[in-house]
């Protein structure tokens, strides 16, 4: 019996020596590791008031967070090295030198954002950058134009292709009496990197790239069918100019703007701003945000590359990379997302409702947000948008039929492909 009590009473005195003198040392051991400080240089995304937007944040992020200073720095700075935050798009190619970024994120984190915009910036199953702000194209008409001319506006800015097409033709006119067509209904640019056009060609169900598969899918019936009613508004309709498919974006732009000779005009959500400024000083004309119309899906569609997202070089640091993300994570927060107002940009976040209350316009292109199809990273994809608006070019030039313009990409496409195995 003295022998367990001894036994009890000596366990209990190393327990105690253990918690109190041991376990303590090695807590005295265990320094709290220092976050990084030093610099961290980004890229400005180059929109209408970024650098402003950016710098607000920048301020608050250094506040709390003491020795780390961002600095933003130019493109145009002959620099050896890329600084360590730089704008990720569609045009980026060396997606090598970007830190994978889902590590520093737990689940609920992600699910916070809206899935259109992380699906974007993933690339082989790895978040290559983070997405900050979003926005699309829409449709704006001249209210003044369907007036004038007794043409009803499309009802809750809805409208099926026929009913699109009914009404712009109406406010395509000889204005001067001179037997020339001077004014027309519709008018956009087509080109690499801009998708203002493709609401009306993607409208009966066609694709352009396969969401799962990450591959090109612009072919098939639903494809020719919709390039043919883009066509059919300059050979069937006459709606649109001969020049329709070569004007340049800031040409059009003056057009339905400056002389007011288009009635609706696709463009992105950068408009709203320059439209509004222009009717307050009785310079410009009253206007109206409604969807692309409507085909075979019976539903607006929109193609879009407009998110707006950062990703970060990779670096030996490891502090300086969990710095960065923590920045990405600072831009993203719900209440920095709601400033987006300012630059007339959107969120990307989900349950962030209150945006644009005052703004009928802004919010209609918030809801028209649910519509747009965001292109994701693909390979090639600079050739690719290279080939397929060559060859809708050369269709609305006459050059080609529709079948034979889409069947010429998919060939040329497939043919880059396999060139690249």
């Amino acid at each position: 019996m003295r022998r367990i009590v001894l036994f009890i009473l000596v366990g209990f005195i190393l327990v105690w020596t253990y918690n109190l003198f041991i376990n303590n040392f090695i807590q005295l051991e265990k320094v709290e590791e220092e976050p990084y400080k030093g610099i961290i240089e980004i890229w400005d995304f180059s929109r209408k008031g970024s650098y402003k937007w950016l710098q607000n944040r920048i301020r608050t992020f250094e506040k709390q967070n003491p020795g780390v200073y961002i600095e933003i720095v130019s493109k145009d700075d002959n620099k050896d090295t890329m600084p360590d935050i730089i704008p990720v798009d569609l045009n980026f190619s060396n997606l090598d030198v970007l830190e994978p970024l889902d590590d520093y994120f737990e689940n609920e984190e992600l699910e916070e954002f809206k899935h259109q915009a992380l699906v974007p910036v993933t690339y082989n199953k790895e978040l290559k950058a983070l997405p900050i702000a979003m926005t699309t194209s829409a449709i704006y008409i001249n209210l003044d134009k369907f007036y004038e001319r007794g043409v009803n506006p499309p009802i809750d800015g809805n409208w099926t292709y026929e009913e699109f097409v009914d009404a712009l033709k109406q406010l395509t006119c000889d204005s001067n009496g001179d037997g020339v067509i001077d004014e027309y209904g519709f008018l956009t640019s087509i080109g690499e990197n801009n998708y203002h056009i493709w609401g009306i060609i993607l409208s009966d169900g066609a694709q352009f790239i396969e969401p799962k598969r990450l591959e090109y899918s612009f072919y098939g019936e639903k494809a020719i069918k919709g390039l043919e009613r883009l066509m059919d508004l300059k050979y069937k309709h006459g709606i649109v100019p001969d020049y329709f498919g070569i004007i340049g974006e800031k040409d059009a732009w003056n057009m339905f703007f400056e002389d007011q000779r288009v009635a609706a005009f696709a463009t992105g959500s950068w408009a709203i701003d320059v439209l509004e400024k222009s009717y307050r000083e009785d310079n410009g004309f009253n206007f109206e945000v409604v969807n692309f119309p409507t085909g075979d899906k019976n539903l607006p569609v929109i193609l879009s590359s407009d998110i707006i997202s950062y990703g970060i070089i990779k670096d030996e640091d490891p502090k300086k990379m969990k710095m960065c993300v923590e920045f990405l994570k600072h831009l993203t927060t719900n209440s920095n997302q709601k400033l987006l107002e300012e630059i007339s940009l959107f969120t990307v976040k989900r349950g962030i409702d209150d945006m644009y209350t005052d703004n009928i316009n802004m919010k209609k292109i918030e809801e028209s947000l649910s519509y747009t199809h965001y292109i994701p990273i693909v390979d090639n994809w600079n050739e690719i948008d290279s080939i397929i608006h060559e060859e809708i070019i050369n269709a609305l030039l006459g050059k080609k039929p529709s079948y034979e313009a889409i069947e010429n990409a998919k060939i040329k496409i497939n043919k880059l492909k396999n060139n690249l195995k």
